[in-house]
């Protein structure tokens, strides 16, 4: 049951009639696990705390650095040095109380993967590394829970919903294939616009909102891709792969 506080809190998004208080109860009872709490998991934990979603467990291994600040609105100067999931889960509690926000302050694994995941309703995946997100995709498959996946580089964002574990459905690995060793995107290199880092995680959180609650058309299977040195948007479907040694083992 909603509280008066909370009917208050979430009146604006309730009156939509896709949404309504069916779908602020489903949020409330709902848990997502956010992997990096970096640039696209900082916008995305706002939206999702602002929300009303029950339960966030944040995990991330990193410390805040100054370099991060310019795309990383959680953190200020007085966080450097400080665990990135620690404080992102304080910021959660600040935005809503009636948040359940856990921080783990540990790199996922194959080996931590399912002790972390099990019980999640759904995975955002805004990590930096392409031996994390493998990991996190064969978790997800395994667990049978839907995977939110974004990803930021230069002008570029993608955000896509992978329900691997179903029979018409691909999983991540089908997009990008299974060796951990693919080049990917580093920032440090390549650079990335800080406004674009809060565009796609703000856009993941809503795909999360929409995949947890049901309004609207669902992202799964499909990667929306904006490119914003041109201010160019597009979505195109993703195939499950036959040979997946993931999901179609």
């Amino acid at each position: 049951m909603l509280t008066d506080a909370e009917l208050d809190r979430y009146a604006r998004q309730i009156i939509l009639p896709a949404f309504g208080g069916a779908g602020q109860a489903k949020l409330k009872n709902a848990h997502v696990a956010v992997i990096g709490a970096g640039g696209i998991g900082c916008p995305a934990i706002t939206y999702l705390a602002a929300a009303g979603v029950g339960r966030l467990t944040i995990i991330d291994d990193d410390v805040v650095e100054l370099s991060n600040l310019q795309r990383q609105p959680l953190f200020t100067d007085a966080d450097i040095g400080a665990r990135k999931a620690i404080v992102a889960a304080d910021a959660a509690r600040r935005i809503n109380p009636h948040v359940e926000a856990v921080a783990v302050a540990e790199r996922l694994d194959d080996g931590n993967a399912a002790a972390l995941l099990t019980g999640a309703s759904l995975i955002l995946d805004g990590c930096d590394n392409f031996v994390t997100r493998l990991a996190v995709n064969r978790a997800a498959v395994a667990l049978q829970i839907p995977l939110l996946s974004a990803a930021i580089g230069a002008f570029e964002g993608q955000v896509a919903l992978y329900e691997g574990w179903r029979a018409d459905s691909p999983c991540y690995a089908c997009l990008v294939g299974s060796d951990p060793a693919l080049d990917g995107v580093n920032c440090a290199e390549t650079g990335v616009m800080g406004a674009l880092a809060g565009m796609i995680g703000t856009m993941a959180a809503l795909e999360a909102v929409r995949a947890l609650t049901g309004w609207g058309s669902a992202l799964t299977g499909r990667l929306a891709i904006v490119d914003m040195l041109d201010r160019r948007w597009r979505e195109v479907a993703v195939a499950k792969d036959p040979r997946c040694p993931i999901c179609q083992s």
